[in-house]
């Protein structure tokens, strides 16, 4: 199976039981196979003119290229903040049966 059909998308949130249900959301709705939750991490960024600093959750989620547009209407619906962070990555190789799994616990559109 070809890596250049999946991606790898990058979200932050502001809270742990955000990222839970953000996370839950999105393999529930098979717009992605799978989702870590690394954190908290720090975050420093400036935002409307003003240097801010955070406690962040970072979403890493697997899912097809096919269905990041789906995806990232999802995200900016269940999201909290104004903006969020919804950034993706091409996956350039990977185990077969990875990319197999991840092709057959997502749904396209």
């Amino acid at each position: 199976m070809a890596a250049e059909g999946f991606i790898a998308v990058l979200v932050t949130v502001g809270s742990g039981v955000e990222a839970e249900r953000l996370a839950e959301s999105l393999v529930e709705e098979r717009l992605a196979a799978c989702v870590n939750i690394v954190g908290p991490i720090r975050s420093i960024y400036r935002w409307q003119g003003v240097i801010e600093r955070g406690e962040e959750q970072l979403l890493v989620v697997k899912t097809r290229r096919a269905l990041f547009e789906a995806l990232s209407a999802r995200v900016r619906e269940l999201h909290s903040y104004a903006m969020p962070e919804i950034l993706a990555f091409p996956i350039e190789t990977g185990a077969a049966a990875y990319l197999a799994w991840i092709a057959e616990s997502t749904a396209l559109a």
